[in-house]
């Protein structure tokens, strides 16, 4: 059976290069555990942009400016060498990667910044990647708007993965559009966390009768970097900014691993991919319980 590597730790905010220094140690780390598939969180390469949440959109126009130059300048260019050592590790390890990253568009106006995540194979390449359809709320400010391109399942050795980032996974026509490629392995990175989003994840499982992998943000205030403007002013307190909460459900809807609160490390979990199809007995919503016509 499959075995999942669930990585809830905290990136080198705003360190593009440390991020993925990082992210090349753990790969390592669950390869050397067993792992055939490892799961980073939303927006892990450069860390996701907490502050959003915590700006006034007008009385903080010029440091909303000062932080987004930032995060522009750490990005990642998917078309350049940036991930060439997540290709390689992919490959050293023959471990299929799923990773959230801020990427910067080099097509157009190579400066609009998506919230992606990308599929590498086992065999180092690129295999699929998709930028959020939806930004949430105040992310729209700082975000653009993914299209359906990179709305695919994609069969990898461990099994057929699909990808939605954090709230695109409350769009019921993007979850079918998961479920109708015959996902098996359905993960979602995510910023969310707490029992509402574990009973989401597992909404998901019984709904679409696969495995969901819900990989959480892991942030304490202690680990935002120093030089970060107006740091105590938007993170006064000495708190979990974001307690990960990552949590693997079985496809009846049960938590096989998890959740894994207030903690950094590795969760592992091992997937039997015959529970898909046997699930898919008594409901299939784009099989024998689908309806078209109405």
């Amino acid at each position: 059976m499959p075995k999942v590597a669930v990585v809830q730790k905290t990136p080198a905010f705003l360190n593009k290069s440390k991020c993925i220094e990082c992210a090349v140690e753990t790969i390592a780390e669950a390869a050397a555990a067993g792992a055939s598939v490892v799961v980073f969180t939303e927006a892990f390469i450069p860390g996701y942009p907490s502050w959003i949440w915590r700006l006034r959109p007008r009385g903080d126009w010029n440091l909303s400016e000062e932080l987004y130059n930032r995060l522009l300048g750490n990005a990642v260019n998917v078309d350049s060498g940036d991930l060439a050592p997540l290709y390689e590790a992919a490959r050293k390890h023959n471990i299929t990667v799923v990773c959230g990253v801020e990427e910067r568009d080099n097509q157009l106006s190579k400066a609009t910044i998506y919230n992606t995540v990308i599929v590498i194979g086992p065999e180092g390449h690129l295999l699929n990647k998709h930028r959020k359809l939806m930004p949430t709320n105040p992310e729209r400010m700082g975000w653009g708007f993914g299209d359906a391109s990179g709305l695919k399942v994609i069969d990898t050795p461990a099994g057929r993965i699909g990808t939605l980032l954090c709230w695109e996974n409350y769009m019921p026509l993007a979850r079918y559009a998961i479920y109708s490629q015959g996902v098996e392995i359905y993960i979602a990175p995510t910023y969310d966390s707490g029992d509402n989003w574990v009973g989401t994840m597992q909404h998901i499982a019984r709904e679409g009768r696969c495995w969901v992998v819900g990989c959480g943000n892991l942030m304490h205030t202690r680990d935002l970097p120093e030089d970060l403007p107006e740091k105590t002013m938007m993170f006064p307190d000495d708190e979990w900014v974001n307690p990960g909460d990552s949590v693997v459900i079985s496809p009846d809807g049960e938590i096989a691993a998890g959740p894994m609160h207030e903690e950094a490390g590795i969760l592992y979990c091992e997937i039997d991919l015959n529970k898909v199809g046997l699930a898919k007995k008594t409901l299939d919503v784009a099989g024998h319980y689908s309806r078209p016509d109405i």
